[in-house]
């Protein structure tokens, strides 16, 4: 498989995850305001939608968004958590967190367009404050620190990924202490500290 990314964006999720599973992997660096791979190819024949992650599976068979992908990869590895059964509440929940995770991508994302104009910061911030207060909800309402029962997941690593960018847009995170640690705990993961190499993050 190949995973194509961006340094530090959602894709970084999908790498975790990648390294997580122990399977075979190569990856293609994304510019997204380019829309060109590092090879010089257009993105948007690869990905139309020209974001990132797209996965491809074998030659000319891509997948994209992170609830396709995250799920895809956990399918192939032989790590329980990474692959409720099928049609089971367990598989239905993965999605679900997943789902909301989205929720919690979309509302940080808009921060990250230039000469945001003030009064649309704060409507932004206070989205990001209530889907935070979701988080924190989530996490306390839980017993092992993880947004499932089965322990770490897809969705933590989509979810830590997405609180690393708060310190890149001025959003203060320390009202929510549950989930900087759920943060802090993934990316102190061995597999997260080799996918933050591999992009030149570390």
């Amino acid at each position: 498989m190949k995973l194509y990314y961006a340094p530090g964006a959602c894709s970084l999720a999908s790498h975790i995850i990648l390294v997580e599973t122990g399977l075979p992997y190569s990856l293609e660096q994304v510019d997204l305001k380019a829309k060109t791979t590092a090879d010089g190819r257009d993105y948007l024949k690869i990905n139309p939608r020209g974001a990132v992650p797209a996965l491809e599976i074998s030659p000319g068979v891509v997948l994209t968004q992170n609830v396709a992908v995250l799920p895809y990869i956990g399918s192939r590895s032989e790590n329980p958590a990474f692959r409720p059964a099928p049609h089971s509440l367990e598989h239905a929940r993965l999605l679900e967190a997943l789902g909301f995770c989205e929720d919690v991508h979309s509302a940080f994302g808009p921060l990250f367009a230039p000469d945001l104009p003030d009064v649309m910061r704060e409507r932004i911030l206070a989205l990001i404050t209530r889907r935070m207060k979701q988080v924190e909800a989530i996490l306390t309402a839980g017993e092992n620190g993880h947004l499932l029962p089965a322990g770490f997941t897809q969705a933590d690593a989509l979810l830590a990924v997405i609180l690393s960018w708060a310190p890149h847009v001025n959003v203060d995170l320390s009202a929510y202490p549950r989930a900087c640690a759920l943060r802090d705990r993934v990316f102190a993961r061995p597999a997260a500290r080799k996918a933050m190499t591999e992009e030149g993050l570390a």
